[in-house]
């Protein structure tokens, strides 16, 4: 009887196996799951994750080297001090490269399932990481830089004049691809939301067509005074001169942000930061607070801490660039305000104020931006204050200090609008920095304690590691650029 049971047990199980095996399948598939890679699967976190690294790299690097904030107390070195190393920008060299490989990808499916509104945002965030990648080193890797699967595993370094060149034919050809009319198939972005289409087109892909040719706009000043050897003059009035098929940022809502939503899995990598790692270890300058408080501005208040003086609470800020001997107490001068930190317009790539600026000083240089010097300059304050959620005061632009004087030489009216655009690039990666490395403006005061030797830095040194697994081509690199140290001048910059 007990070999009965077995046997009828071992007959049932029989019977089932074909109608296991049968749905197999269908009942061990995750429903929320993707079957495939869409563009609209990589294009969120793609972004999450770049912009990420840029928004690190201005709180640890460009903030204090161009004198926003310095350290609490530092013995030695420092990049207030203008030392500049090969681990400075790791983290950026690092993040973007990795980033690179889903980039090309995201090209490559899009131009499969023809998609060309994707097509042209992987072309604009190409442009975006490797305009900063090179304005940092100089001359890197770039047409051969995602390549490993084609058995490039040690990528030749470009020279920053190729990689401009082609930077701002890739976004000719990513202005030309966007389709306004046409929300983005497989939604996931996370910038634009141009998942929709509202009326007659895409609202975000109108935007990131501004995006596109305000990007243009950047980086062709950038490399102005190569004019000749690159026709900029003749791309910056096609540019401004066409509106209707190039159209750029015009108001705050523009902005090329990535709004941190504040919810898990994207957080800003501030997010939980402890106070130590926060705004403990580092207060704003006087060279950045003084001018704050001279004017009154409205951005204090949302970007800084006060401390009690004298039975007043008032922003202060301290010496950049002192001696190694002096330390400053802690919690007894302005920092990072702790709602800095969970503000989801931290993730900038490039701002409306950036783009008035720029029109400013374009229209500074005699080129027709559809405005004048003193609006284009009063309308980049504006959209800065705008966008960092404070309110303007009625007199604001008519204070001492802020008031554009249009009667002072075209020198003195640009050292205003880079002084302004300066404060508008508060956490917007390096641009500050490219910015006075192509102007000499703002004019920073040189700490007491730098020493004589040590020059504002040009660029960053290639990091270390590469001596390892790309020396031959680290080498020539090095050679054409004059040495690895900081006080080599990219190409734009000589």
């Amino acid at each position: 009887m007990k070999n009965l049971n077995i046997y009828a047990l071992l007959l049932a199980l029989i019977c089932l196996f074909p109608s296991c095996k049968k749905n197999f399948q269908e009942i061990n598939t995750d429903p929320n799951r993707p079957v495939e890679i869409t563009p609209g699967v990589m294009l969120g976190q793609l972004q999450y994750k770049m912009v990420n690294a840029s928004m690190m790299a201005s709180k640890n690097f460009t903030h204090e080297l161009m004198q926003v904030t310095a350290p609490r107390y530092s013995t030695s070195g420092g990049l207030h001090r203008y030392v500049v190393t090969p681990s400075s920008n790791n983290g950026i060299w690092t993040s973007f490269y990795s980033a690179m490989t889903d980039v090309e990808d995201l090209y490559a499916i899009a131009d499969r399932l023809n998609e060309p509104n994707y097509k042209a945002i992987s072309l604009i965030y190409k442009c975006w990481a490797f305009s900063i990648l090179t304005d940092c080193f100089g001359d890197v890797p770039y047409s051969e830089a995602t390549k490993a699967t084609q058995g490039i595993v040690k990528p030749k370094f470009d020279t920053q004049k190729s990689i401009y060149i082609q930077l701002l034919k890739d976004l000719e050809t990513a202005n030309g691809l966007i389709n306004t009319a046409k929300a983005l198939t497989y939604g996931g972005d996370m910038v634009y939301s141009a998942n929709t289409v509202s009326g007659t087109g895409s609202p975000g892909m109108v935007k990131w067509k501004k995006f596109c040719n305000s990007l243009r706009l950047r980086l062709l000043l950038r490399i102005s005074k190569r004019e000749g050897e690159v026709n900029v003059n003749e791309q910056l009035n096609t540019v401004l001169g066409n509106p209707d098929k190039y159209p750029v940022f015009s108001t705050a809502a523009d902005d090329a942000i990535f709004m941190y939503p504040g919810s898990y899995p994207y957080y800003n990598p501030y997010y939980n930061a402890r106070l130590l790692d926060w705004r403990q270890g580092d207060y704003f300058t006087l060279f950045f607070m003084d001018k704050m408080n001279s004017i009154e501005d409205p951005r204090r208040a949302i970007w800084a801490t006060q401390v009690l003086v004298n039975g007043a609470n008032v922003f202060q800020g301290i010496r950049s660039g002192y001696e190694s001997t002096l330390e400053y107490p802690t919690d007894k001068n302005s920092s990072y305000n702790d709602n800095v930190k969970t503000l989801p317009q931290l993730g900038i790539m490039m701002t409306n104020a950036e783009l008035q600026f720029i029109k400013a000083e374009l229209a500074l240089k005699g080129f027709a931006t559809g405005s004048n010097v003193k609006t284009l300059y009063e309308n980049g304050i504006t959209s800065s204050v705008t966008q960092w959620g404070a309110k303007m005061p009625a007199d604001y632009l008519l204070k001492t200090g802020i008031a554009f004087n249009s009667s002072v030489s075209a020198d003195q009216q640009l050292q205003q609008i880079m002084l302004q655009k300066y404060y508008a690039f508060f956490f917007n990666d390096y641009q500050s920095w490219f910015e006075k490395r192509r102007t000499g403006y703002p004019v920073l005061p040189r700490g007491s304690g730098i020493p004589a030797e040590n020059q504002f830095p040009s660029r960053c040194p290639y990091p270390t590691y590469l001596q390892s697994i790309n020396a031959e081509n680290l080498s020539v690199a090095v050679t054409a650029m004059g040495g690895d140290n900081s006080n080599s001048k990219g190409w734009w910059e000589k």
